[in-house]
């Protein structure tokens, strides 16, 4: 006998399938495509895109190829960042979930607008306000 997967069945994407999604949506927003007009493109429907991004179904190489070739950026930069979700050590401590981040609707928008911010103490004044909303932030109730 051998085993049927059922619709009901949920799995974990996989921590580099979400990577590559999150990515996917960082770099199409930076580019100002919207999801209908990339899966177009593509040829395929905006729920497609929207399911790679969200890692909900993995990317095949030559779509990624594809996608790569659309935003006009290099298939490597579906990865960056990638190595520091990697890291074991005891040493080292453990890296941000940036796969999390990047799957905000925000992201895009912080990474855009950071880097403008043109001195290194207003960048630390933001990373420090951040950081306070955090700590802030109510411990959630079990």
């Amino acid at each position: 006998m051998h085993e049927t997967a059922h619709k009901d069945d949920r799995t974990t994407a996989d921590p580099v399938d979400g990577h590559v999604g999150a990515r996917i949506r960082q770099v199409r927003r930076a580019r100002g495509v919207n999801q209908e007009q990339l899966a177009e493109s593509l040829g395929l429907t905006y729920q497609q895109v929207q399911k790679y991004e969200r890692a909900a179904n993995r990317v095949s190489a030559s779509k990624l190829y594809q996608i790569a070739r659309l935003l006009e950026t290099p298939v490597s930069a579906f990865f960056e960042g990638l190595e520091a979700t990697d890291a074991k050590s005891p040493d080292v401590p453990p890296a941000p979930d940036l796969t999390a981040f990047l799957q905000t609707a925000e992201s895009s928008d912080i990474a855009l607008w950071f880097p403008q911010i043109r001195t290194a103490r207003q960048r630390k004044r933001v990373a420090e306000l951040i950081r306070s909303m955090v700590e802030d932030e109510p411990e959630p109730r079990a």
